[in-house]
């Protein structure tokens, strides 16, 4: 058993706690954050010990989960592995790729385990339809969410569309050739909607767009390549598989939908699947296959080098978008 504890109470640190204590292979001993009426009251909620510092929680535990505000994953994570501690840590990684490239280096002096906390790689949707994505020619995604204070002390690039270009560059083996950004602040200092065109060495194109003031809620991909077509619903936790199939002859099927490409060319039948989708916790997930990773010594699902390279093309869209509105203004 793995003690472990979490920095940060807050909406998200809470749901962590929760998640850890009903994994058994975890044994959570406390939690620290720094505002001490809402310490008092999770530790009162949740039975568990409040430490009076970050240091000494970290000095009892084995494996640090940071679920603090980005501007301090830094700060947390460079200590934990300077005293060789596993280290979960919640997206974005850090704040800026430097500091990342420092923890990067880091970690393999401590010789410890890092998990990013791209929850979406553990969506119950994505896990279905996963296998059936193989080499995509264009992507698209759209996240959009109702407007919430919380997160807007980062661009919507850094709080949101960072979800998509994990999911992206998880798929796509190919290095970036080309990026183009544009965004507008509406609501806070930094933008508020963004839509970046990344394109890939290998000719696919991914077009996402992230926004925080829509004025509904939306998480979809699609992902589409020869032959096949496939839609990923992160926030209904849906997907679907629409493939051609070569057929010789009209199907027995009266209902079966085809097309006749002419010319000799044959037929495809359009075939439609939806993946059998398990219900499941994406945040449990995550932090079980953390404690997986650590306890076989496996590489973590989502590595450190997955989190810098995931904040490396958000700082490349982010500079893109204050170049166009450097260039407005």
């Amino acid at each position: 058993m793995l003690r472990i504890g979490v920095l940060g109470a807050g909406h998200l640190g809470k749901i962590h706690i929760k998640c850890i204590q009903q994994i058994s292979d975890f044994q959570l001993v406390g939690f620290f954050d720094p505002d001490e009426e809402n310490s008092k009251k999770v530790s009162i909620d949740f039975g568990i010990k409040s430490f009076g510092s970050i240091s000494e929680l970290i000095n009892a535990v084995d494996v640090v989960d940071i679920v603090t505000p980005t501007i301090s994953h830094f700060s947390c994570a460079s200590e934990s592995l300077k005293k060789s501690k596993h280290v979960f840590i919640e997206k974005p990684i850090v704040t800026t790729p430097a500091e990342a490239e420092v923890l990067i280096d880091l970690a393999r002096e401590a010789n410890v385990k890092v998990q990013v906390g791209h929850v979406e790689r553990f969506n119950p949707a994505f896990i279905a339809a996963q296998s059936s994505i193989k080499n995509p020619m264009f992507i698209e995604s759209h996240r959009l969410a109702q407007f919430n204070p919380r997160g807007t002390d980062v661009p919507v690039v850094l709080d949101l569309m960072v979800h998509d270009i994990d999911i992206i560059l998880s798929v796509v083996r190919s290095p970036i050739r080309k990026i183009s950004a544009s965004g507008v602040a509406i609501v806070s200092d930094t933008p508020d909607i963004t839509n970046a065109r990344i394109e890939f060495d290998n000719g696919c194109v991914a077009n996402l767009t992230a926004s925080r003031i829509s004025l509904k809620n939306m998480r979809k991909a699609r992902f589409f390549q020869k032959d096949a077509y496939i839609t990923v619903d992160f926030l209904e936790k849906k997907s679907e598989i629409v493939r051609l199939k070569e057929i010789d002859s009209e199907p027995d099927d009266p209902m079966a939908m085809v097309l006749d490409l002419g010319k000799g060319k044959g037929m495809k039948q359009i075939i439609f699947e939806k993946p059998d989708i398990q219900p499941s916790n994406a945040i449990m997930a995550e932090l079980q296959s953390f404690y997986q990773a650590i306890s076989t010594n496996q590489t973590p699902p989502v590595t450190i080098e997955d989190g810098y390279n995931v904040l490396l093309l958000a700082h490349q869209i982010l500079e893109k978008v204050n170049k166009s509105l450097s260039n407005i203004q």
